[in-house]
């Protein structure tokens, strides 16, 4: 009975260890306090009623509801830890469970004729605060259809003689007492309620902005690579013609226009280069060539690289425990150089990059650090971090280095977090899954 019960908190379409919490989430942990308070509320109620004022109450149907209560409270409780959102199916059942045990309680102390029936519309308040509109009214033609049930069929209360004459003085003082309960229940849950909605609306919003954002790189992907398709053509051109030009004996005899034209040839290759890694970024990166190596190897990588291209120092602190194989994706590699990119520009000295990885419950994660000595980044920018041309640089198009860095982290299921360190300068960290990473059997790549 009891599994069957804690089922209804179980749908099939929701995974344990995830990582948000919703307000669906927040309204079952209002919904359980509200059941304590119940539970509690209603013992005390028994032992005042019983021995207090001498009723003789049914206590065996009476004290069963408090402790099945108490048993759907303790196994929500340990869903509560793996769930972090619930259906309104769910959180209708829950409710439902409420007014049947109130309805169980009033049925066996006197129906109708117990002033905590108005309990009923507490109840209903809660349910069309955090439940749609079809729910809620399911909720209240509950309540109501359980009134009909105790305004025609209860267990009568047997009152002692000195209080049979005065049926409706109890009356009077049961509903005061329950008018003033409700009225605390409902300030402190309907404005916890209320705030969950307003939780919800914040996070709806930060979805919105980030379906605008990622709508944002999407355009931004096809611009870059209708470019790069159209740049192809006239640097073959170009490469045509400079290999006609090397074979000219005016150029081939002369040192300094020969040692020209093979800086312009160079430079002519490193176009060329970046224009097929914009091509390659653009489409299945597994699928085209893909490269394996190390986490390791990985990050070396991308070290010496950006050593002959900055004027100072890039200090590597190599903590990678364990040298996982993994695809060597072209897009990761320039995220990351950006980051690197623009700690160079404000401390063209010094950049120091760590590497680690670390354990989380979904699987191990790379840890990445740059952090530079510059000035740090200004308080006002802090929270903008990742929005397009939020920028302190003062020129057009400033920001989306760093608007390009969250979002393909985010794409990789990763997460970028930046701060201004206490003895100067920044430090961006990137956290990326190794999952979405790492080399699986079925990878083209294994060979490789």
């Amino acid at each position: 009975m009891i599994e069957r019960i804690a089922a209804l908190f179980v749908p099939p379409d929701v995974e344990p260890g995830m990582a948000g919490k919703s307000p669906s989430w927040s309204s079952v942990v209002l919904l359980t306090q509200l059941r304590w308070i119940a539970v509690f509320g209603q013992l005390a109620t028994i032992v005042v009623v019983a021995a207090a004022l001498k009723v003789r109450l049914p206590l065996a149907p009476l004290l069963l509801a408090p402790l099945l209560l108490m048993v759907i409270n303790l196994s929500v409780a340990s869903l509560l830890k793996r769930r972090r959102s619930f259906s309104q199916r769910e959180l209708f059942s829950a409710l439902m469970i409420d007014v049947v045990a109130l309805c169980w309680q009033l049925y066996h102390s006197g129906g109708a004729t117990n002033p905590f029936t108005f309990l009923f519309l507490l109840q209903i308040v809660i349910g069309a605060i955090i439940l749609e509109a079809r729910w809620s009214w399911l909720v209240a033609l509950n309540a109501c259809l359980c009134m009909v049930l105790l305004t025609f069929h209860h267990v009568p209360l047997r009152l002692p003689d000195r209080y049979a004459a005065e049926h409706f003085h109890l009356y009077i003082y049961g509903s005061l007492f329950c008018f003033v309960l409700a009225a605390v229940l409902l300030i402190v849950f309907v404005a916890r309620l209320d705030r969950n909605r307003r939780d919800s609306d914040a996070q709806l919003a930060a979805f919105r902005q980030q379906v605008a954002e990622e709508d944002h790189i999407i355009r931004m992907g096809l611009l870059a690579s209708g470019a790069a398709h159209e740049l192809g053509t006239p640097l073959a051109s170009i490469s045509v013609i400079l290999g006609d030009w090397s074979r000219e004996p005016l150029v081939a005899n002369d040192p300094d226009m020969a040692a020209d034209l093979a800086d312009v040839r160079r430079e002519l290759a490193r176009c060329k280069t970046i224009v097929s890694g914009i091509l390659m970024s653009a489409g299945e990166v597994r699928g085209i060539d893909p490269a394996v190596t190390g986490v390791r190897a990985f990050i070396e990588d991308i070290a010496a690289e950006w050593r002959a291209r900055i004027p100072g120092e890039l200090r590597l602190v190599d903590r990678v425990s364990e040298d996982v194989r993994i695809i060597a994706d072209p897009g990761l590699r320039q995220v990351i150089g950006n980051v690197v990119d623009n700690a160079a520009e404000v401390s063209p000295e010094l950049v120091v990059m760590e590497a680690w990885l670390e354990d989380a419950g979904d699987g191990p994660r790379l840890v990445l650090t740059v952090s530079d000595r510059g000035p740090g980044f200004a308080p006002e920018m802090l929270d903008r971090i990742g929005q397009p041309y939020a920028s302190t640089k003062g020129r057009d198009g400033g920001g989306l280095g760093l608007f390009l860095v969250v979002n393909v982290i985010r794409k990789l299921g990763g997460s970028v977090s930046v701060e201004n360190r206490r003895d100067g300068g920044a430090s961006v960290q990137l956290v990326i899954p190794l999952a979405t990473l790492a080399l699986s059997v079925t990878d083209p790549g294994e060979d490789a």
